[in-house]
């Protein structure tokens, strides 16, 4: 009898962690290696779940593909590793009637970028020629957090076999995905694809999984299944640990099957004594044909206020649009910024933008300054955000409060390395890439949190990104451009250009996108400043004329400072011909330069009507 025949008549009862036994034995590198290295332990905990009463067993292969195994320096083990896992779970299972599936685990969680999708199906493909060739009873796909993931997954596998797939998502709220798709039509889409057993598996407890199944139909072709935590995890002395007695996992199993769960297993925490107390449980239970779902309950994302301002995106598409950056500073006295943003608003910038911590050393808070400005003077403002100081959880905080005090404008960046600045010592954090938290603001633009679910209300942010066009191979640098855009950048800002034919250059690559571009223009201060830029600060590079003319007045600051608004001014004539977005970087406060060059701009373009008008 196969696999999709037993579960006609009855409610199988699948293994349980494999990890969490690992990590009991002190085994913290990399598990499915033990497949090959210590074969024994992996056959003795398949043999306690199967004397525990698991109708179901899978193999150790989770992360037994090649991208994971690279990690460790394994992925010329790929098939070693796999065939190793099979041999040693049908030595475990021999005599037995129990069921064995080849085990194949997500690779995507929040960051998307790491991974094409072409690269990530290669390596699935590579480890499932090997667990299908094992004659197993079926392939289990499980703790995907990313449906388009999972799907692309089992189309190709459906495509590659008929053995019974079993295809799991897992879900970060209950009920619905990171993406906010409810968990009811993510398990229809998978039936749709081929799926012959669906359901969710990992990072919620029996509580939260019993929750979300309540809203589950069950399937017209394919059977339920379920492998939840023991419990939501804790912390103990730097080690993950669960908190759950075997009796309550058990007697919330039969609640499980009870929304009509067919396969029913356990996942991070539980052990072959979760597994023992749940077999006893559904002993005489009869598998639930029919049941009647709890509508879920509609929450209705209200829409945001409209802006009271152009989105800068639009505004530059159609007419001059001037941004001007004035770094918050790194100490309390906040007098001077303050006039100095008064004095750059009133002087016509459309916003002040605001730089988060750069060249990784710490500033007052443009968050903080944000709102004084905002809420004390009018001016509206633009905060960089990096993806260096903040995890998933404190930037998705960081946004809601940036929206809650009406600063909309943001520009999402990586930011510096922590090695570069004050504290090389700190941690970098990197939970996502700057592509990736552009996403996650779009996601908030629709209502929706990082973890998929509903804010109530949609967010109202306009998202600039960052463009650096001072490399080599400019195609390239516009090709990230187009990646930033598929993933909803609104418009670019550039690292500061000091030449005019990089301008003309970076017109021509681009003028194809219809996504505006401010061109960065930073003027110079010294020749030591032109130097530093050009030599230490990764993005930028000067040309050899503007480096020699700023040599040639080195050490008379007053010379200094006239020929490097000279050059910004050369620049700005090149730029604004062929752009209407110009972004000014105002260097070390000195912002009666920018002044200059705001005055010079709106002189240009006075000029350029009187042309118009004359001609």
């Amino acid at each position: 009898m196969g696999l999709l025949d037993a579960l006609k008549h009855k409610v199988l009862v699948a293994d349980g962690a494999m990890g969490t036994l690992l990590y009991s034995y002190g085994l913290e590198n990399c598990h499915e290696e033990m497949n090959i290295e210590k074969p024994e332990i992996i056959k003795k905990i398949h043999s306690e779940y199967i004397q525990a009463g698991a109708d179901v067993i899978q193999t150790n292969t989770y992360g037994a593909n090649r991208i994971k195994l690279t990690r460790y320096g394994l992925e010329s083990k790929v098939v070693e590793i796999n065939e190793g896992a099979i041999g040693v779970a049908k030595q475990a299972a021999k005599n037995s009637e129990v069921f064995i599936l080849g085990s194949i685990g997500g690779i995507r969680g929040v960051r998307k970028v790491d991974y094409t999708l072409d690269e990530i199906l290669a390596a699935v493909r590579e480890q499932a020629e090997v667990l299908i060739a094992g004659q197993l009873d079926g392939l289990l796909l499980e703790t995907y957090y990313d449906v388009e993931e999972l799907c692309e997954t089992l189309k190709m596998l459906r495509a590659m076999t008929d053995m019974p797939i079993i295809a799991q998502v897992s879900m970060q709220e209950p009920g619905v995905l990171m993406n906010g798709m409810k968990l009811n039509e993510a398990l229809k889409q998978l039936e749709k694809l081929g799926a012959d057993i669906v359901g969710v598996n990992c990072r919620l407890g029996p509580y939260h999984t019993i929750q979300a199944f309540e809203q589950v139909e069950i399937p017209e072709r394919a059977y339920l299944s379920v492998y939840p935590n023991a419990s939501l995890l804790d912390i103990e002395e730097g080690r993950v640990v669960y908190e759950s007695e075997v009796d309550y996992f058990a007697r919330a199993t039969v609640e499980l099957c009870n929304e009509g769960v067919r396969l029913i297993g356990g996942c991070c925490g539980t052990t072959p004594k979760h597994i023992e107390a749940m077999k006893k449980k559904l002993a005489h239970f009869q598998p639930v044909e029919k049941k009647e779902a709890k509508p879920q309950r509609e929450i209705i994302i209200r829409e945001p206020e409209p802006h009271n301002f152009e989105p800068l995106h639009e505004k530059a598409k159609r007419a001059r649009s001037v941004i001007v950056e004035l770094d918050t500073p790194k100490h309390l006295e906040i007098e001077q910024f303050v006039e100095g943003a008064k004095a750059l608003y009133n002087a016509g910038a459309d916003l002040i933008m605001m730089a988060d911590n750069s060249l990784a050393s710490p500033r007052v808070s443009n968050l903080a300054m944000g709102a004084i400005l905002k809420l004390q003077y009018g001016i509206r403002t633009m905060p960089h955000i990096t993806c260096r100081d903040r995890n998933l959880i404190g930037l998705q905080s960081h946004l809601m409060g940036l929206n809650a005090l009406g600063l909309h404008d943001v520009l999402a960046v990586t930011g510096d390395p922590t090695k570069v600045g004050d504290f090389p010592g700190a941690t970098s954090v990197y939970d996502v890439s700057s592509m990736e938290l552009i996403s996650l603001i779009k996601q908030l633009n629709e209502g929706i949190s990082f973890s998929g679910k509903a804010l109530r209300k949609k967010a109202n942010f306009s998202v600039a990104a960052a463009f650096n066009p001072n490399v080599r191979v400019l195609d390239r640098a516009v090709s990230r451009l187009e990646k930033k855009i598929e993933h909803g950048a609104d418009y670019f800002i550039t690292q500061p250009v000091y030449s005019k034919e990089k301008i003309v250059e970076i017109h021509e690559a681009t003028k194809h996108l219809d996504t505006p571009i401010y061109i960065g223009i930073m003027p110079l201060t010294s020749f030591k400043n032109a130097e530093f830029l050009h030599h230490e600060v990764p993005g930028i590079k000067l040309s050899d004329d503007v480096l020699e003319r700023m040599q040639q007045v080195s050490g008379n600051k007053e010379q200094e400072t006239k020929v490097g608004l000279e050059i910004a001014k050369e620049l700005l004539d090149t730029a604004t011909k062929y752009f209407n977005g110009i972004y000014l970087i105002t260097p070390f406060m000195r912002y009666e330069i920018t002044l200059q060059l705001l005055q010079y701009i709106q002189q240009l373009d006075e000029q350029n009507k009187g042309v118009k008008a004359n001609g």
